[in-house]
């Protein structure tokens, strides 16, 4: 009994002693366990006699008892540290604002949202999408243009031209989206309706300039078509852009190589404040160049124009954005400010439709 008494207080003092679950969970398999030292004992009552193991029996199993119930008691205070333990180095500090999802966090550049109103634009008019390499030849970025040689843009200053290749021709990054006119009427037969937004590179940086931009052009080739019809489309396209029930245009006649005759458009605005509002006032806006296709460009992509006829037009599109959302400096548009872009973008999910509002 003496021994049995030291047995069960030693375990006691383990099971106090124990840190962890994992160390009490040892403690019962070294008491407990099939070899464990109670568990020994209990194996011996098998070969005593009556009168002994009801005297021992009782005793072992008094001890086996008091060691269940302490090691039951120690293992809802470990648990209970742990969760505290755990509560503490987990705390978290309902006072503080929900984080944004990432996609009202995200933001779409300003670019990308024009992007998508005037291909949604032009694809409610019925116009298809047509693109084309960055990397051009000097044949479709210049000569089937009607480029005459000698002509500034075909200068190093102004445009970026590539080494000579081995055949004496030069390639070089187009100046404009047109090679991608160039390449439709090659490849398709009229009647044509495509419109051609894209990259565009030219030597030149300032705060209205900068050496990589973007431009959408259209272009319209069928037996009937004439001026009436392009300004149409641009008056369409300018209320439909900047939102507005009407804007007055006028336009001016200029000259481009490419077309024939050739005009300057200018919408109808209003300067206050330094804002600049559409539809309104009495002061005008240059915002594009178009005109009627020159018969030496239907020639050279292979339209015959004494039957076929065509107009075409361009703009910047990083200009109409600038134009639409008050971006004071073309500039701002590549420095991958953050905080500009949390200012000036657009969440991922307001999907420009001609519906529901093209910035809404």
């Amino acid at each position: 009994m003496t021994d049995l008494a030291q047995l069960e207080s030693q375990i006691l003092a383990d099971v106090a002693a124990a840190g962890d679950e994992a160390a009490l969970e040892a403690v019962r398999v070294a008491a407990l366990g099939k070899k464990g030292s109670i568990s020994a004992l209990l194996a011996t009552l098998g070969k005593m006699s009556p009168d002994e193991r009801k005297t021992q029996g009782a005793a072992i199993n008094l001890a086996k008892d008091k060691v269940t119930q302490a090691l039951s008691a120690r293992r809802d205070i470990l648990k209970s540290a742990a969760l505290d333990a755990r509560l503490a180095s987990e705390t978290i500090d309902v006072t503080l604002p929900l984080r944004e999802a990432p996609a009202e966090a995200g933001r779409i550049h300003p670019l990308s949202q024009v992007f998508e109103e005037v291909n949604t634009i032009f694809a409610d008019m019925g116009f298809a999408i047509a693109e084309g390499p960055d990397i051009e030849t000097d044949d479709y970025n210049f000569t089937k243009l009607n480029f005459p040689e000698g002509h500034p843009a075909r200068e190093m200053h102004d445009t970026f031209f590539f080494n000579l290749g081995e055949d004496g021709s030069r390639m070089l990054l187009r100046t404009h989206t047109s090679p991608v006119q160039v390449r439709t009427m090659l490849t398709q037969k009229p009647p044509i309706r495509v419109v051609c937004p894209g990259r565009t590179y030219r030597i030149d940086s300032d705060a209205t300039h900068t050496p990589q931009f973007h431009q959408v052009e259209g272009l319209v080739i069928d037996k009937g078509s004439h001026l009436g019809h392009l300004k149409w489309i641009l008056h369409e396209f300018c209320k439909a852009f900047f939102e507005v029930d009407h804007i007055n245009m006028r336009f001016r006649p200029s000259f481009f190589p490419f077309t024939e005759p050739s005009l300057e458009v200018d919408i109808q605005c209003r300067r206050d404040k330094g804002e600049i509002r559409f539809g309104e006032g009495e002061d005008w806006l240059e915002i594009l160049g178009c005109g009627m296709v020159h018969p030496n460009v239907l020639r050279a992509c292979g339209i015959d124009p004494d039957v076929y006829q065509g107009f075409a037009w361009g703009m910047g599109i990083d200009r109409i954005a600038m134009l639409k959302y008050g971006i004071a400096d073309l500039r701002q548009l590549f420095e991958n400010d953050v905080r500009w872009l949390s200012h000036y973008g657009f969440k991922p999910l307001d999907i420009p439709t001609l519906a529901g509002g093209l910035s809404t």
